[in-house]
């Protein structure tokens, strides 16, 4: 009979078993023979420990706005969370929250700008949680003057916050990573590296210079199994946006009008959430061939032409 071998057995068979079990070697999958695939672990077991159950997280900048969002979006899913942050109270409000809600964090008072201080920070979490398996360098300040009214002393603190600041974490999170021999690393640039606004020039300058160290870093530890990547968030519903004492009813209402005047697409602010979900997304098992990438999380206003005024991301 066509499509059998000499022993009687369908000749198309034979080949998907060789497959099936060069898939199993791999520890990749289980197959069944009418080529359906099954995890090795299911998923509503997965859901049930945690997505990043017993993953150890780094965060900076995670007192509040996205990096809070990701610190509780990180210890929901399983993940051991280590952050930093300047403000103090803050940091251990999230902190004292996060364990309530039956989470593992751990906050560290460190300011990004100083060497020493990001050197101990990762030291000790990775020391608590043994090792760092991903990081989210997240830690951030903004600016909104022309380049002629800026002082050098406020450049200089733009520069040394976002890029020295990202440069900081990662010097002293791969070492980690390479003694591990593995790792994630997710930069937070900006929808602000690709449109520029006149007032930020010095915010777009640290923006892009993310960018590159990014993608550096991505040639130089990929063949050591760590992936870096930067996420580009847009206009977020933050306090690095929303001016300070202004009423909730009234912040409503200016988001309202805001969305559909400066963000092509989706026409609104993001939550911080949704780009903590992003972050999870990019530090999950999804995107193992993605590296040296920026993505951009920013309701489509990069897409378009429309130019965010005040506030950014």
């Amino acid at each position: 009979m066509a499509g059998m071998n000499a022993s009687g057995t369908n000749a198309h068979d034979t080949t998907r078993r060789s497959l099936l079990g060069g898939a199993a070697a791999l520890g990749l999958a289980s197959l069944t023979l009418d080529g359906t695939a099954h995890a090795t672990e299911s998923a509503s077991r997965r859901r049930a420990r945690g997505r990043f159950a017993g993953t150890s997280v780094l965060i900076t900048g995670a007192t509040s706005g996205i990096g809070e969002a990701t610190a509780r979006a990180f210890a929901a899913a399983g993940a051991h969370v280590g952050f930093c942050g300047r403000r103090a109270e803050l940091g251990r409000k999230v902190e004292r929250e996060i364990r309530a809600a039956g989470g593992e964090a751990t906050y560290v008072q460190a300011d990004v700008r100083e060497a020493e201080q990001v050197r101990t920070f990762v030291d000790r979490i990775a020391q608590r949680y043994g090792g760092i398996d991903v990081a989210f360098n997240n830690a951030g300040v903004g600016s909104a003057k022309l380049p002629h009214e800026m002082t050098v002393e406020e450049w200089d603190d733009v520069q040394a916050t976002n890029a020295r600041g990202v440069f900081l974490a990662l010097k002293y999170e791969i070492p980690h990573m390479l003694k591990a021999g593995r790792g994630i690393v997710i930069c937070t640039s900006s929808s602000a590296a690709e449109q520029a606004r006149p007032n930020g020039g010095a915010y777009t300058a640290s923006k892009r210079a993310v960018q590159g160290i990014v993608k550096s870093a991505a040639l130089a530890y990929g063949p050591k199994g760590i992936r870096v990547n930067a996420v580009l968030p847009g206009t977020t519903d933050t306090a690095f946006v929303r001016p300070p004492g202004i009423p909730d009813a009234d912040w409503a209402q200016y988001k309202k009008a805001f969305g559909p005047l400066n963000i092509d697409g989706l026409e609104r602010m993001a939550e911080p959430d949704e780009i903590a979900r992003a972050v999870l997304a990019l530090a999950s098992d999804d995107f193992p061939y993605m590296t040296g990438a920026s993505v951009a999380v920013d309701g489509g206003s990069t897409a378009g032409r429309k130019m965010i005024r005040p506030g950014g991301a």
